[in-house]
């Protein structure tokens, strides 16, 4: 039976952010109840095999397209290669009638679209977004630039999502355990949260870092060992949904000091677990977190901050139970996967009757 909805993007059993919340829809039932089918357009591995995926992807897309017809064609896309493979893919939809969806991830397409590409580029980066029937932004403040930079573009926020009731609250918290979930480079700000627990570690005996992510890991031993903290760093590696669940429930804190962020699910995650968060203000981070609220916020890059803020968070136990409970609220009230699937069916039955471009 032809899909009502084609969804184009990574393979769901891969890492990152895109893989994570569309997975969570899929088993909440958007998938079942709006008719859609998701094709892979990338995939993690070598570069053989990305090139292998994303060929065979964008083929089956464009076949899905010709002969099948869907109403509307779903596309999430961060930056670079994603982007431009997606708006060609976007393109063929429309020219075979389908309604389009740009669905933006990753914190870094503002530079992508006005620093980093040239003119033509920007006119196409502009274009894609116009020509599509609904650009969908993570946050108020991704839409806001998106109707900046694309005057025409129809923009709708719908946030990324976490399935509540899946991830319990139940604690088994390790007293000075923190924990970091995301890729172990510059950009993730994990080398300043090195130096604060280096700044932090003579005042508190029990206080580890454990590390949930894939990257330069010698090199973050290599710096750890520099700053002489080698010895409270548990490097974990990429870690599945259970061992991530695992280590969700043991961290006393979860700490994402990013440069650069869309909506991190990680960071979601951690709040729909109950956790006291620490994270940067960046990106749609601030439209989630409230500092002081339901959790801390410091600026990027900034070390002394991040260990004041540490400090704080690991010498309170109530404070991180209240900032933790609040927290859990927020994700309930606003990025369960009930609330963002509901949009999306609004938004999908929009399209499918006229009522959206």
């Amino acid at each position: 039976m032809a899909p009502r909805v084609l969804m184009i993007g990574t393979a769901l059993s891969g890492k990152g952010g895109i893989a994570a919340v569309v997975s969570v829809l899929d088993q909440d039932g958007l998938f079942a109840r709006e008719g859609v089918r998701y094709l892979a357009t990338h995939a993690d591995g070598t570069r053989a095999a990305k090139a292998r995926v994303a060929l065979a992807g964008f083929w089956r897309t464009a076949l899905a397209c010709l002969t099948e017809r869907p109403a509307v064609v779903h596309a999430h896309s961060a930056s670079h290669a994603s982007f431009f493979r997606k708006s060609l893919l976007l393109l063929i939809a429309r020219r075979c009638g389908a309604r389009t969806v740009f669905h933006l991830h990753g914190g870094g397409f503002r530079d992508f679209a006005t620093r980093e590409s040239g003119a033509l580029a920007r006119w196409w980066i502009r274009h894609t977004l116009e020509a599509s029937s609904v650009v969908i932004a993570l946050s108020a403040g991704w839409a806001a630039f998106l109707a900046g930079f694309a005057p025409r573009a129809t923009v709708r926020v719908v946030p990324n999502a976490v399935d509540v009731a899946r991830l319990a609250s139940a604690s088994a918290e390790e007293a000075g355990r923190v924990l970091f979930l995301g890729r172990a480079e510059p950009a993730k700000g994990v080398y300043e949260l090195l130096a604060a627990v280096a700044a932090l570690a003579p005042r508190f005996p029990a206080l580890r870092l454990a590390l949930g992510g894939d990257g330069d890991l010698a090199l973050l031993r290599t710096r750890a060992a520099q700053l002489g903290i080698a010895e409270r760093l548990d490097i974990l590696g990429w870690i599945g949904p259970q061992d991530k669940a695992d280590q969700l429930a043991r961290a006393a804190v979860f700490c994402l000091p990013s440069h650069a962020e869309g909506l991190p699910m990680a960071l979601l995650e951690a709040m729909a677990v109950g956790k006291a968060v620490l994270v940067s203000d960046v990106g749609a981070i601030p439209e989630a977190v409230t500092d002081g609220d339901n959790g801390l916020l410091v600026a990027p890059r900034d070390v002394a901050a991040l260990a004041a803020a540490l400090e704080r968070l690991l010498s309170d136990h109530a404070l991180r139970r209240r900032l933790g409970a609040h927290a859990r609220q927020t994700v309930a009230e606003r990025f369960s996967t009930a609330v963002v699937g509901a949009t999306l069916s609004g938004v999908y039955r929009e399209l499918c009757q006229g009522d959206l471009r």
